[in-house]
């Protein structure tokens, strides 16, 4: 009883403060995008503008509205580089790193809302995992750093191909598709580039299964044990990577534009990398309007699903997919319960995973519904692309984020971050303290389907 009693009072709300904290991250760097040393034209970027921008950059999505290559300097260039880092792994991972490095000890506080911030099932080993985490993105993007820097030497100056080589690493293992390209063409100079092809894919897909995942597969050796959670987040991020090259590569095999020109390796590679970044990366090696309807749809699906939880991603998650398809299976086999691997599901997370997808659909269509009111002339598939690209921190584009008006960027501003922080984050905040009743409505019964 001591303990719920004092869990209670040192409570800080986790919800709140992690949705205060993303805002306050959010107007400092929009603050320091909008000083004239970060713009090439020494002006700085207009405030809607430069807010947009941090936006983008702090909830890693990579909708941009300015060229980042062309228009920033190296310090306007830095900052978003650091509010990618700091976005993409969390500020209360980077808050936690300078505690254990001032050797100072993490509460109980810092401890609730590390968990809550990396979407942990447990309390116990969170500092640990932290640590792990900063261990895994210092080693993997340093990895990739180098290896992109290797293969950029080749065209252009060596300060500048490493200055770019880690920049894209960092950027894309953090799932957030900023580049230095120019002229807003991301890698589709790289399409047929194995390196640079699979060692960018391997960055987004890293970053994309978590980092709970992560640990488990780095301890396997010593355990030879994953968890479910672990199993689940494998199983459906390959069905999803095997089933959307196939399915990109049938759709693009006779489309002039994109990968019919390329050679047989050229196809696979291009059909391969632009299934893996709808999966809330956003960069691409493919010119996204030149793609057929069906590759687009399926890039608009992929979208949605995005990466897996504790990840830098977004989206409803691979996890919520894998579950509502298996109560969908579960209900068509006549079961009562989900199971995988010979888990059963509890109903709890059955609802919960049926709430963050119906919100998630709520939020793309309210907001694909008021663009097409604000971007009036603009086509609605374009218009649903980009919502859904915001929603789950994608950063695709078919062109019309640069075109959006100032009421049209203030609705993506907020569709990204509420696809980074949740739909529920947001909710759980904005709500009075949960209670759970204490009595029960008599059973009813409805007529469905």
């Amino acid at each position: 009883m001591a303990v719920k009693q004092s869990l209670k009072r040192f409570s800080p709300d986790p919800p709140k403060v992690l949705v205060i904290g993303f805002i306050v991250i959010i107007l400092i760097g929009s603050i320091l995008l909008s000083f004239p040393i970060a713009t090439q034209d020494g002006e700085g970027l207009p405030w809607l503008d430069a807010l947009f921008t941090s936006t983008s950059a702090t909830c890693v999505t990579g909708l941009v509205v300015v060229d980042t290559g062309s228009t920033f300097t190296w310090f306007g260039q830095l900052v978003i580089l650091s509010l990618i880092q700091v976005g993409g792994l969390g500020f209360m991972t980077f808050a936690t790193f300078f505690a254990l490095i001032l050797g100072k000890r993490v509460s109980l506080k810092k401890r609730m809302l590390l968990q809550e911030s990396l979407n942990h099932l447990s309390i116990q080993g969170i500092v640990r995992l932290a640590r792990k985490i900063l261990i895994f993105t210092v080693i993997i993007e340093g990895v990739g750093g180098v290896l992109l820097s290797l293969r950029f030497a080749y065209d252009m100056p060596l300060g500048r191909a490493i200055y770019f080589g880690f920049f894209h690493a960092i950027s894309n293992f953090n799932n957030a598709g900023f580049d230095l390209m120019g002229e807003f063409k991301s890698l589709t100079d790289y399409a047929e580039d194995p390196l640079v092809t699979l060692v960018v894919a391997g960055l987004i897909t890293l970053g994309g299964i978590g980092f709970i995942v992560m640990n488990e597969l780095f301890e396997y050796r010593m355990t030879r044990r994953l968890s479910l959670h672990t199993k689940v987040v494998l199983t459906m991020s390959a069905i999803l990577l095997v089933a959307g090259t196939l399915l990109i590569l049938f759709f693009e095999w006779k489309n002039p534009k994109t990968i019919q020109p390329l050679g047989a390796t050229g196809k696979f590679l291009a059909s391969f990398y632009q299934a893996v970044t709808p999966r809330t990366a956003g960069s691409n090696t493919l010119n996204i309007p030149d793609l057929t309807h069906p590759t687009l749809l399926l890039t608009i699906y992929l979208m949605f699903i995005g990466a897996s939880p504790g990840s830098t991603g977004g989206g409803i998650k691979t996890t919520t997919t894998a579950t509502l398809l298996g109560a969908v299976w579960s209900q068509i086999k006549g079961k009562e319960d989900v199971s995988f691997f010979r888990h059963r599901i509890v109903h709890d997370l059955v609802y919960k995973a049926l709430t963050v997808t119906v919100a998630g659909l709520l939020l793309v269509t309210c907001i694909t519904m008021c663009l097409t009111i604000t971007e009036q002339g603009a086509d609605f598939f374009m218009i649903l692309f980009e919502a859904t690209s915001a929603f789950g921190t994608v950063g695709l584009s078919m062109g019309l984020t640069p075109e959006l008006s100032p009421l049209g960027r203030i609705l993506i501003i907020f569709t990204m971050f509420a696809g980074r922080v949740g739909t529920l984050t947001i909710a759980f905040a904005l709500a009075r303290k949960r209670r759970k009743d204490h009595y029960q409505y008599p059973k009813g019964k409805l007529m469905i389907g």
